[in-house]
């Protein structure tokens, strides 16, 4: 029997241009402030790493298995979140996510060894894992399909300015109150986006707003199903094209921190603040990429994503070979800043041809894919590291750009390529 989830049909009578765009700016707003503390919450381990570490007696190696712990869990999840958001709705598991990371974050400062750290880890990941598919679901089911990618910039934009702001806002009340504390004091703030969540969310808008051929009818003998979707190879492509992608993001949020500490003999607050700007820089040139997608590039998305890429890898050999400390941030910052324009094109090739039914499950695992990378880039950097230096576990990075650049080469975003055949007629909800 079909499980009832949040109606919209009560919008039919009423639907107009404002009530489209209030749902639309609502529901933006209220998951790019639900990302930025998503990434506060995942990023403040970075930064509290070389304390966490000293207290605890963890190598670098063990420090980065702390930092893949949560992505593990965050990664097998992914899957699952995504099936739970199509079967019952964005909503509930929005809300539940954010309060369950919260209280995961809190126990964070509570861990006395290595044992108790990396399970609260996983159980972070877990909690975490549920929101990806459910947020892709809401903007799918509140947005329209002329402002969904600008829309996606947005909303990416907000992780990478959560990523930025962490280092800013974390390495002060590390300093001032100790690491311990500082994560009880972000997860307050985990509750209350949560409450804010529940009460403001706007139910989804009718179909015919949110597809680009909502009278279609289904194909008689290829409905789609979440299983087509996960055995879709274009969208296993996708998945592999985040993974090589995003190593760049979690290396660079996991270990720059550390390097500028220890390499280059930072203070902690001027190591954030170093670790931040790059990622300031990202979130803007993600909201740029969102717009260049929806103006020009909606349909061809590698011929935006191969080039920017492209140069992304060689400004991270000129980090690498950067003398001073203000050379490797601004060469990582324009590192960033073009791997940023890429990063709505790689998402926008599946949120432009998943359908709304399916696309929590479909963003379920090219997110998988997107966690790899947080699974593999601390602990390979943290090896190469500890094995030969951090020139060695930088040059990874490099090398996994030039592979996201060649994958998208080869990646196509049109409906028709996933060969999942038509969605069937959405449940109520």
């Amino acid at each position: 029997m079909p499980v009832k989830r949040e109606a919209d049909a009560d919008f039919d009578a009423d639907l107009d241009a404002a009530t489209v765009r209030r749902t639309s700016v609502l529901t933006i707003a209220l998951l790019m402030g639900v990302y930025v503390i998503d990434y506060i919450d995942r990023v403040m381990i970075a930064v509290a790493l070389p304390f966490l570490g000293a207290d605890l007696d963890l190598d670098k190696t063990q420090q980065g298995l702390v930092v893949s712990a949560f992505a593990i869990a965050y990664m097998v999840f992914q899957v699952p979140g995504g099936l739970l958001a199509d079967r019952f709705g964005a909503r509930p598991l929005l809300v539940v996510s954010l309060v369950a990371w919260s209280v995961f974050t809190a126990a964070t400062g509570l861990v006395g060894g290595l044992v108790a750290l990396l399970a609260v880890r996983c159980l972070f990941g877990v909690a975490q894992a549920l929101f990806p598919g459910a947020s892709f679901k809401a903007l799918a089911e509140r947005t329209t399909p002329r402002t969904r990618n600008r829309s996606a910039g947005l909303m990416l934009a907000s992780n990478f300015l959560g990523a930025g702001l962490a280092p800013l806002i974390v390495a002060p009340i590390i300093v001032a109150i100790g690491w311990r504390h500082s994560f009880w004091v972000v997860a307050l703030g985990g509750v209350v986006l949560g409450l804010l969540m529940w009460r403001l969310l706007p139910r989804p808008l009718p179909r015919e707003a949110t597809e680009l051929d909502a009278a279609a009818d289904p194909a008689p003998a290829a409905q789609a199903g979440a299983a087509r979707v996960l055995r879709s190879p274009l969208v296993w492509r996708y998945a592999l094209l985040f993974a090589c992608f995003n190593m760049l993001n979690y290396g660079m949020i996991t270990w720059v921190p550390s390097y500028l500490l220890e390499t280059r003999g930072l203070s902690l607050v001027a190591a954030g603040l170093s670790s931040a700007v790059p990622m300031l820089i990202t979130a803007a040139s993600a909201v740029v990429g969102g717009w260049l997608m929806s103006r020009w590039f909606d349909d061809r998305a590698r011929l935006l994503v191969v080039p920017v890429l492209a140069v992304s890898a060689v400004l991270l050999v000129l980090m690498l070979q950067a003398e001073t400390t203000l050379g490797f941030t601004v060469y990582q910052s324009l590192a960033m800043a073009f791997s940023g324009l890429a990063s709505m094109g790689i998402l926008g090739m599946p949120i432009r041809a998943l359908p709304r039914e399916l696309i929590g499950s479909g963003m379920g695992l090219v997110n998988t894919g997107g966690q790899m990378a947080g699974v593999l880039a601390p602990l390979v950097m943290g090896w190469l590291a500890d094995r030969f230096d951090f020139a060695a576990a930088f040059g990874f990075l490099v090398a996994t750009t030039v592979a996201a650049a060649l994958i998208a080469l080869v990646t196509s975003s049109r409906p028709a390529d996933l060969q999942l055949g038509a969605p069937t007629a959405e449940v109520s909800r």
